[in-house]
């Protein structure tokens, strides 16, 4: 895949936009460390990103089914770039400033979402799209695993507001490397209202069950799963261990999961793989479930690793086939669906976690998370369409039925 010069420039493109995604958050923390922010402060710069990233990706996904894609991905991309350097203005002086600019970060990021994931479906032809996803969540899972001891050590030589400043740098790489697609029919119909279109693309959602089904399944793990040992595991490290040894190595473990979960599903076509990402997605239950029983530290980095490589056997697939199966013109809009309620649902998730867990004790939130993440996939397996992503009536037609 590399040796295409379009998907090379789509690949550095994505992968500067998530790198500088996970940047982000992680500069800030280092910001709390040198004390040039307080936790205050801290948290009201990453919920302004988040409500920023809420606001716009609805907005963008009609945006992006409405004009090019790929001037959708510029115009975001390059509104996170301006955001960066202001926010390092503001931060240490004015906190308003900073959280303005944090928010308008966090547009820029959810706009570009649903963009570039229709840029994919121009760019890479139908058969070559599952190893392109593949080659790109490999590449955002690389640098996350290599990154956080490369921004550490960039902490000791600069400070916070250069290492913002560089973040601004790869938005601006993501702004300018992508190619342009091959839509040519953008603009050919009069704009209508942002809300008339974006139902339309809620209309286009519903044509496919298993789209619904696997969202469904998506967002209840990502709120409880993801949310509850995101919560737990520092506790559990420090209260059960007694040291933060498990959760660096959960967390990595995490990180290897994903990268090998990305090679495997990048070549490997069961028949019904629908079933297979869902049960892929099943295996992050092991994660709560680790952290629940009192197990040895290896086995909840097994359990880590068993969810890292399940959430790619499941993404891979799922991106590909909603670039499969979604209509073209309404690509954008369903895209952007999936981002609002997956990664929109997770910090409520966040926030409802810990004070479940201060009522009802540790154990029992563990569990329950554990029992929805393996629920979950099983009941959306359960639904038409769900065994090859795809609607019945193209499955049959493939068959010969």
């Amino acid at each position: 895949m590399l040796r295409d010069a379009a998907f090379l420039r789509l690949w550095s493109g994505t992968t500067a936009s998530g790198l500088a995604t996970w940047a982000l958050p992680y500069v800030l923390g280092l910001a709390v460390l040198d004390r040039s922010l307080t936790a205050v402060e801290l948290g009201v710069l990453l919920a302004a990103r988040t409500v920023g990233f809420l606001v716009a990706v609805p907005v963008s996904g009609v945006l992006a089914d409405r004009h090019s894609r790929r001037a959708v991905v510029f115009w975001s991309c390059l509104t996170s770039a301006i955001a960066l350097p202001v926010m390092a203005l503001g931060v240490g002086s004015s906190p308003w400033l900073a959280a303005v600019a944090a928010g308008v970060a966090g547009a820029g990021q959810g706009a570009c979402r649903p963009a570039f994931q229709s840029l994919t479906a121009e760019v890479v032809d139908e058969p070559r799209r599952q190893q392109a996803n593949a080659a790109m969540t490999l590449a955002v899972r690389v640098t996350t695993l290599i990154a956080p001891a490369v921004t550490a050590l960039l902490a000791v030589l600069a400070s916070t507001q250069v290492l913002l400043w560089g973040v601004g740098v790869l938005w601006l790489i993501a702004a300018t490397v992508p190619p342009a697609g091959r839509r040519s029919c953008a603009g050919t119909r009069p704009p209508t209202a942002v809300v008339t279109e974006f139902a339309e693309g809620l209309r286009e959602a519903r044509r496919h069950p298993w789209f619904l089904a696997g969202l469904g399944a998506l967002t209840a793990v990502i709120a409880t799963g993801y949310s509850a040992t995101g919560v737990a595991l520092p506790l559990v490290s420090r209260d059960r261990y007694g040291s933060e040894a498990v959760l660096a190595g959960a967390t990595t473990a995490y990180v290897v999961g994903a990268l090998a979960g990305a090679v495997l599903v990048a070549r490997w076509r069961p028949r019904a793989q629908g079933w297979a990402a869902l049960a892929g997605l099943a295996l992050y239950g092991f994660a709560p479930l680790a952290l629940l029983l009192p197990v040895p530290p290896a086995a909840i980095l097994a359990a880590y690793v068993l969810a890292g490589i399940g959430i790619e056997m499941f993404n891979v697939p799922w991106f590909t086939a909603t670039q499969r199966e979604v209509a073209p013109d309404k690509l954008a809009r369903v895209s952007s669906l999936d981002f609002l309620l997956s990664y929109g649902l997770a910090p409520v998730g966040l926030i409802l976690i810990a004070p479940a867990i201060d009522a009802f004790g540790a154990s029992v939130v563990l569990g329950a998370c554990a029992v929805v993440c393996f629920a979950a996939p099983a009941a959306a397996a359960l639904v038409p369409g769900t065994r090859g992503f795809s609607r019945e009536r193209r499955a049959a037609g493939a068959t010969g039925d």
